[in-house]
C-alpha cells in the first residue's frame, strides 16, 4: 500500500511539474546608445567579430570621450586585463540575466557594486587591451551568451556599418541666456569650437534658447574662461562664456550635446 502512494505522489509531481506553467521571461531593458544625448557614432558589426554580435563604435578623435552606461543597473565588473583581450572593461548587470560590456576603456569612472542609471558616465572611449586603435568593443549578453544588439528596442545592423544618434540621458528641457559681449556681436559656429566655420552672429543682449551643451575650445569671455558651448540651433553653437545663464558650468537639466 505504501508503494502505491508513493508511485501516486511521484505521478502526481511529475503531472504538476508539466502542467504548471513557467515564470514569464522577465522583458529586455530598453537599451540606449552608450553615449551621451545628442551625439552620433559610427557603429560597425562583422561575422568574424568576437563575440560575432559585439558593435565596435567609432568617431573623429574619439579616444578620450565620454561612455556612458546604455540602461540601468548596477556595476558588477571593473576590470584591467593589460594588454590582452578586452583590456580596461565594465560589465553592468541589468537584472534578468541581461548585461551590457564596455571594453578597452582609457579608464574608468565607476565602481563595482555602484548602482547607474541611464547617461552615467562609466569610463573614456580608449584603445587597451587587443585593440589596434581607439574605439569602443559593445555587447549586449542574456545568460552570459551574446545576444544581437537593440537600441531602444530596434535591431542594430547586421552587418555592416550605420550612423547611430544618442537618445541617452536627454532631458526634455531647455536652457535659456543673455548675450553679453560689451557691444560686439557674438559669433556663432557650426560646431563646438573657434576653429568651426562662422555661420552668423548674434547680438549683443539677445536672449537665446539653448537646445543643448557639450564641451569644445575653451574661450575667455564675460564670464570668465570656459569649455562650454552652447547649441542655439541646429548646427549652431556660440561660446557660453559669453552667456549669462545663471549657472557657473552646465545648466541643471539640460542635456548634453
Amino acid at each position: 500500500m505504501r508503494k502505491r502512494w508513493i508511485s501516486l505522489l511521484a505521478t502526481g509531481l511529475l503531472v504538476a511539474g508539466f502542467l504548471t506553467p513557467a515564470s514569464p521571461a522577465m522583458a529586455a531593458p530598453t537599451f540606449r546608445v552608450p553615449f551621451p544625448c545628442g551625439q552620433s557614432w559610427s557603429g560597425q558589426t562583422r561575422s568574424d567579430h568576437s563575440p560575432a554580435y559585439a558593435v565596435d563604435f567609432n568617431r573623429t578623435d574619439d579616444l578620450g570621450d565620454p561612455v556612458v552606461a546604455s540602461a540601468p543597473g548596477t556595476v558588477d565588473r571593473v576590470t584591467n586585463l593589460g594588454n590582452t583581450s578586452y583590456g580596461k572593461y565594465v560589465r553592468i548587470n541589468h537584472g534578468g540575466g541581461y548585461s551590457t560590456y564596455y571594453a578597452h576603456l582609457n579608464g574608468f569612472n565607476v565602481s563595482v557594486g555602484q548602482t547607474v542609471g541611464y547617461g552615467k558616465v562609466i569610463g573614456w572611449v580608449g584603445s587597451t587591451g587587443g585593440s589596434t586603435g581607439p574605439h569602443l568593443h559593445y555587447e549586449q549578453r542574456l545568460n552570459g551568451s551574446d545576444i544581437q544588439v537593440r537600441f531602444n528596442g530596434s535591431l542594430a545592423l547586421y552587418w555592416g556599418t550605420k550612423s547611430y544618434s544618442s537618445g541617452n540621458g536627454c532631458s526634455s528641457g531647455a536652457g535659456s541666456g543673455t548675450v553679453d559681449t560689451s557691444g560686439t556681436p557674438l559669433t556663432v559656429r557650426s560646431g563646438p569650437g573657434t576653429g568651426y566655420a562662422s555661420v552668423g552672429t548674434v547680438a549683443d543682449g539677445a536672449k537665446v534658447t539653448i537646445a543643448c551643451q557639450t564641451s569644445g575650445t575653451s574661450v575667455t569671455g564675460t564670464y570668465g574662461t570656459s569649455t562650454i558651448w552652447d547649441r542655439i540651433g541646429s548646427g549652431r553653437f556660440i561660446a557660453d562664456a559669453y552667456v549669462y545663464t545663471g549657472y557657473d558650468g552646465y545648466i541643471p537639466n539640460v542635456p548634453r550635446c
